[in-house]
């Protein structure tokens, strides 16, 4: 049988396309109706490492992008709103979160995929409101995500008669490190675990690999995705750039620990696959999740070892800008306004001692042109306006209380 290159190649790059779109426009829509609050979830619920993990996960449910949350907490870290340590918590919980996705695919709705995004269309050109658009994008985005899929799998039938595709298959299957470079590779040049991962179930379903192939590849796709994250760390604090570290080095000991045990955990798989009968696509989904979810149980305890070993790894004091207020107890409000007040005093005291702080950075930055100086002038900055926010909340409350007392 003559393969035709190009409409093989057309139809998967395409069809990858209309996915990475698909998966874009349903996470805007999740966002949007979340009321765009995700940054303020991961700033609040990240108490400790085991809130951190629930966090991870919501808010990668809600945005379908474990590289978003990952490249948002290493913000946050950067930011001083969030300790390493819960940093580690929220990428931990991310790589779960993302799974989601892989059981969407599972659930196999490529028949309906059309229809289902001509009804987003409806939502989103003919109707109006905020909240009917969303559901629009979400409709949109699941329509397209299963359209890219029905393409891409489509485009990939043809690998059957390759005799090289059939050589590469089956060294996978013998030696899985070749599994996870290939994995690894794919998600970095894609970046998008998920579309790694929705490929590689469109690749078991038809056949064109065995689960000893498949799941050396899942796991380098886990490890392909920490890219992103890496990306956002460069020319960032150092604490931002641990953050990252922390996220090659979970996937990169959770990859070692399931080789080690890759036949056991194959026929667990295997064994799963036949007592709930799940289809191809959905076997991958459960060894995805199984391999995250097993991963994180491992490591949680060993947070504090994890953050140690990146401190070793990248050394160098990290000088942190507080974000967060230090004197605006709420608690003055009500039992002493006077103290309050004098509390937003000191507040707009260190505000100002910020300002000064900046403009010091900007005059380093503009006489060196170092880096670390233009990171640290936009920093402060950033810290200046959320002080500026905190405070102006704080005043009106104060002022809301005393209008109700007289």
């Amino acid at each position: 049988m003559e393969i035709n290159v190009q409409e093989m190649l057309f139809m998967f790059l395409g069809g990858l396309g209309i996915f990475l779109y698909g998966l874009k426009s349903m996470g805007d829509g999740l966002q949007q109706s979340a009321g765009n609050r995700l940054r303020e979830i991961l700033d609040r619920f990240t108490t400790n490492p085991l809130m951190g993990v629930l966090a991870g996960i919501l808010v990668t449910i809600l945005i379908q992008s474990s590289s978003a949350t990952t490249v948002i907490t290493v913000g946050l870290v950067s930011a001083g709103f969030m300790t390493l340590r819960q940093a580690i918590g929220v990428i931990m919980g991310a790589n779960i979160g993302t799974t989601v996705t892989a059981f969407i695919i599972g659930i196999d709705v490529g028949a309906y995929a059309l229809p289902i995004l001509a009804l987003g269309s409806v939502f989103i050109f003919f109707f109006k409101g905020q909240k009917t658009t969303n559901i629009g994008k979400i409709l949109f985005g699941f329509g397209a995500l299963f359209y890219g899929l029905e393409l891409m799998s489509e485009g990939m039938k043809p690998l059957r008669s390759l005799e090289t595709f059939h050589e590469l298959t089956v060294s996978m299957s013998s030696s899985p490190l070749l599994g996870v470079v290939v994995g690894t590779v794919f998600t970095v040049i894609v970046q998008s675990s998920s579309a790694t991962i929705g490929i590689l179930q469109g690749l078991f379903a038809e056949g064109l690999l065995d689960l000893d192939a498949a799941l050396p590849v899942l796991f380098g796709d886990n490890i392909g995705t920490t890219i992103t994250a890496i990306l956002a760390s460069i020319g960032a604090s150092v604490a931002a750039r641990r953050a990252a570290a922390t996220h090659v080095l979970f996937n990169l000991i959770g990859t070692a620990i399931f080789l080690i045990i890759l036949p056991l955990f194959t026929q667990f798989i295997m064994y799963l696959t036949g007592v709930l009968g799940l289809e191809p696509k959905m076997t991958i989904a459960f060894a995805h999740g199984t391999f995250n979810v097993t991963n994180t149980l491992i490591q949680l305890p060993f947070v504090g070892v994890l953050a140690m070993i990146v401190t070793k790894l990248i050394p160098g004091e990290d000088v942190v800008i507080e974000y967060k207020a230090k004197h605006l107890d709420p608690v003055f409000i009500e039992q002493s306004p006077s103290i309050a007040l004098g509390q937003a005093k000191e507040e707009v005291i260190r505000m100002g001692e910020f300002a000064v702080k900046g403009m010091e950075e900007t005059h380093s930055y503009l006489k060196t042109k170092h880096q670390q100086h233009a990171n640290m002038a936009t920093q402060i900055e950033e810290a200046l306006n959320n002080l500026d926010r905190s405070i102006t909340d704080y005043l009106i409350r104060l002022f809301s209380y005393r209008l109700l007392l007289s």
